[in-house]
C-alpha cells in the first residue's frame, strides 16, 4: 500500500508566510506517478461511476481521476499520480485537505462521545461555532443578529434567505442579476442566471427582476470599467422608481460580492455601496450570498469588507464547515418574524461540522489568511497577466484574493459587440485538460464554459502558487497546439 502523503514525498521549495502553519504542505509534488494504490482500480472504479451515476454529473466528467488520498493542496489518485488541487472542493476546503486542526476537532467529537445528530437543540459545540462566527461579523451587524441552520448546502441557505425576506416584508418580488448563481434548488434557481437550467424547473422565476451585473470585460452597456458599473447602478435605480416600470416593491436583492460560477467577475465596491444606498432608500432587504467568497477567500475575512457594506442577510456554507456540510443564515434581528418551524432541516445540527467550522474560522483569524491570500493572490495574478501578454488567446485575468478567473477568447474571430473578442469553449477545455495532464486540477466558468477558474486552498505557499503558473505556462500553449491540430 502507498505510504501516506508527506513532506519527504514531495519535492520543491520550502513554505513561507502563514501557510506554513500547522498542516501545511513545505513543497510541490511532481506531477508524475508514484506506485499505483491499486492496479487498474482507477478505470475499474470510473466504468462503474459511468454506468451507475446520473446524467447529472458534472466534474467527475471533466476530471476523470479516483482520489484516494490528500493533504493540504495535493491529491493523490488511485493510480498514483499526484495533483495541485485548485478546485478545492469548488472553494469549500479553506485549509486544504486534511488538515490538522480540522482532524483534531472532528476527532474531540468523536473522542468526547457527543451527540451527532441533536437536529437544532443547544450543544457546547454548537454554542462555540455561533460565538466564533459572530466574532468574524462586522460589528453592527452582529450586535443584534440571528443565525438560522439549515439543510447542508448553500442552495438551501438562500431558500431560507428568500423565505426569510419574504415572511418579514409581506412581498414576493426579487431583484436578481445577471451571470448569478445562488444553488440548485427551485428558490435558489429562481434568482440565478442560466436560463436553460431554470426553464427545467418550471414556474417561479417570474418573481424574480433580472438587473445588470457589472463586468468589467464583457460590460453589457459596452462601456467596462467605472462607467458601465454607474450604468448598471443607474439603471437598477431607475426602473425601481419607474412607476410604469413593471416592478413591484421587492422583498429583496440578492448579489454575490464576486460572482464564482459566473466566471470569477468582482463587484466594483462602489457599485456596491450604491446597491445598499438604493436599498437602504427604499426598504429593500439585502442579501448577500457569501457561500464560496466568505472566510478570507477574496482576501478579506468577508467579500462585503472591501467596500464597507453592510448587509441585512448573510448566506455562508462551503469553507463555514470546515469542509464538512453546514449553512447558516445570518440576518438582522428585526427580521426575525418566523414561526416555530417555518424553516427546518433534519441535518441542521451538523456537530462533526460545526466543530471543524470552529477551528477553521480560528484557524483563519490567528494566521490572518485572508490577508495571506490577497498578497498570494497578487502574485497569482500578476503571474497570470504575463502569461495573457505572452497569448492573445487570453482575453482577462481577474479575481480578488484567491478566487481569480482567466478568460479564454478567439485572437482569430472579430470582435463581438461588446467590445471584446468572443469566447473560445473548446480551447477552455483543452486548458483544463492540459493542466490536468501536468497534475494540476481546475475548472470551468462562466458565460460559454470559457473561464478558468482558480480556488486553491488559503494555505497556499509560495513555492506552489509558482508551480501552478508554471503549469498553467505549459497547459496554455499545449492546449492552443491541440486545438489547431484538430481543427
Amino acid at each position: 500500500m502507498t505510504p501516506a502523503l508527506t513532506r519527504a514525498d514531495d519535492a520543491g521549495a520550502g513554505a513561507s508566510g502563514p501557510a506554513a502553519g500547522p498542516g501545511a504542505e513545505p513543497a510541490v509534488p511532481a506531477p508524475g506517478r508514484r506506485a499505483a494504490v491499486d492496479a487498474g482500480a482507477r478505470e475499474g472504479i470510473l466504468m462503474r461511476q459511468a454506468r451507475r451515476e446520473s446524467a447529472a454529473r458534472t466534474y467527475a466528467r471533466s476530471l476523470p481521476i479516483v482520489p484516494v488520498r490528500a493533504r493540504g493542496m495535493t491529491v493523490e489518485g488511485a493510480d498514483g499520480t499526484r495533483y495541485l488541487d485548485c478546485l478545492s472542493g469548488a472553494g469549500t476546503l479553506a485549509l486544504g485537505h486534511n488538515h490538522p486542526v480540522v482532524l483534531e476537532a472532528i476527532r474531540g467529537v468523536l473522542d468526547a462521545e457527543a451527540p451527532l445528530h441533536v437536529l437544532d437543540l443547544a450543544t457546547p459545540v454548537k454554542d462555540r461555532f455561533v460565538e466564533a462566527l459572530f466574532d468574524t461579523l462586522p460589528p453592527e451587524f452582529a450586535r443584534d443578529a440571528r443565525i438560522q441552520f439549515c439543510g447542508p448546502a448553500g442552495t438551501d441557505g438562500v431558500e431560507a434567505a428568500l423565505k426569510l425576506v419574504r415572511t418579514a416584508t409581506g412581498r414576493r418580488g426579487v431583484l436578481a442579476f445577471t451571470g448569478a448563481y445562488h444553488g440548485m434548488t427551485a428558490g435558489a434557481l429562481a434568482v440565478s442566471g442560466d436560463t436553460a437550467i431554470r426553464e427545467a424547473i418550471g414556474p417561479g422565476a417570474d418573481e424574480v427582476t433580472r438587473l445588470p451585473y457589472p463586468h468589467a470585460y464583457r460590460c453589457p452597456f459596452g462601456a467596462g470599467g467605472a462607467e458601465g458599473a454607474r450604468l448598471a447602478a443607474r439603471y437598477t435605480e431607475t426602473l425601481l422608481d419607474d412607476p410604469s416600470g413593471g416592478v413591484a416593491a421587492p422583498a429583496a436583492m440578492i448579489l454575490e460580492v464576486v460572482q464564482g460560477e459566473g466566471g470569477v467577475v468582482p463587484a466594483p465596491d462602489g457599485w456596491m455601496r450604491e446597491m445598499r444606498r438604493i436599498t437602504d432608500e427604499r426598504g429593500i432587504p439585502l442579501v448577500v450570498d457569501e457561500v464560496q467568497t466568505g472566510l478570507g477567500r477574496t482576501g478579506a475575512f468577508w467579500a462585503v469588507e472591501h467596500s464597507g457594506v453592510v448587509p441585512d442577510v448573510m448566506v455562508i456554507s462551503k469553507a463555514v464547515g470546515g469542509s464538512l456540510p453546514l449553512a447558516v443564515v445570518v440576518y438582522r434581528g428585526d427580521l426575525d418574524r418566523w414561526w416555530p418551524g417555518a424553516h427546518a432541516g433534519t441535518f441542521r445540527g451538523n456537530q462533526l461540522a460545526m466543530a471543524a467550522g470552529t477551528a477553521t474560522i480560528g484557524f483563519i483569524r490567528e494566521n490572518r489568511l485572508d490577508e495571506h491570500a490577497a498578497r498570494l493572490g497578487a502574485r497569482l495574478t500578476a503571474g497570470l497577466r504575463e502569461l495573457m501578454a505572452a497569448h492573445d488567446e487570453i482575453g482577462d485575468v481577474r479575481g480578488r484574493g484567491l478566487m481569480i478567473g482567466v478568460e479564454i477568447v478567439d485572437p482569430h474571430a472579430a470582435v463581438g459587440r461588446d467590445g471584446v473578442l468572443p469566447p473560445a469553449p473548446e480551447l477552455a477545455a483543452a486548458v483544463r485538460a492540459e493542466a490536468l495532464d501536468r497534475g494540476l486540477i481546475v475548472e470551468l466558468g462562466g458565460r460559454h464554459g470559457t473561464v478558468v477558474r482558480l480556488l486553491p486552498p488559503l494555505t497556499m505557499t509560495e513555492s506552489q502558487a509558482d508551480a501552478v503558473l508554471q503549469r498553467l505556462a505549459d497547459a496554455v500553449p499545449a492546449a492552443i497546439a491541440r486545438v489547431r491540430s484538430t481543427a
